[in-house]
């Protein structure tokens, strides 16, 4: 599943936004701010944003850009600070990745709220598996997910497992038996991790030699 690039205007700006047009309405779970929870979706999009983006109604927001875009039916709606032309795509095993990384504020998950700082960088993953999932390892896979990230950080030196507003989408197939496990020992668990795990780990790379988000850059 190849994403569509295309460009909207943003605070005077043309962004990129990443728009994969799925052949049905497919099983999906994501964390995002449009879309998010379990359900049969259409579409899923990342959209870059400034860094400087205030607006406390994301999904209202990507709701209007996939309106402008002609998107029908239920999508998923991620946003990232991070140019998405520089989207990282690993596939193992059927399983594709695709991610934007983010690095500016990484984070510990359970740090204490007054070392947090300022929240800025985001990592989004979008995941495609050519297998059904149970709603059980559609969770599953999204922990999954979380744990590869972990992993990558940890390898790549950074005392975090992700940042404040990362965000996830999980995309299976609409057919065949239905797989009751996403763990990362799982059949279709596996490869995802490690298509994960190498996404971010090559995302992070070229972050830390490029680090300049995209409205800054622009």
């Amino acid at each position: 599943m190849r994403p569509e690039l295309v460009f909207r205007e943003e605070g005077g700006l043309l962004a990129p936004l990443l728009v994969w047009r799925l052949p049905a309405a497919i099983p999906t779970i994501s964390t995002g701010p449009l879309g998010g929870g379990i359900g049969e979706r259409h579409w899923v999009m990342n959209a870059t944003v400034p860094m400087s983006y205030d607006r406390d109604d994301p999904g209202v927001h990507l709701t209007d850009i996939a309106g402008d875009l002609g998107l029908s039916g239920p999508g998923v709606g991620l946003m990232t600070g991070v140019d998405v032309e520089r989207v990282v795509t690993t596939a193992d095993d059927g399983v594709e990745v695709f991610a934007t990384v983010g690095l500016g504020r990484p984070v510990l998950a359970a740090a204490p709220a007054e070392d947090l700082g300022e929240l800025v960088g985001t990592v989004n993953v979008v995941a495609f598996l050519p297998a059904r999932l149970s709603e059980a390892a559609l969770v599953n896979a999204v922990a999954t997910v979380t744990e590869a990230k972990a992993q990558a950080l940890f390898e790549l030196g950074y005392a975090a497992t992700g940042t404040a507003t990362d965000a996830v989408c999980v995309v299976a197939s609409d057919s065949g038996p239905v797989e009751p496990y996403g763990g990362p020992r799982s059949r279709w668990g596996a490869p995802l991790a490690r298509a994960v795990h190498q996404a971010i780990l090559r995302g992070g790379r070229d972050f830390r030699g490029d680090p300049v988000g995209w409205s800054d850059r622009v």
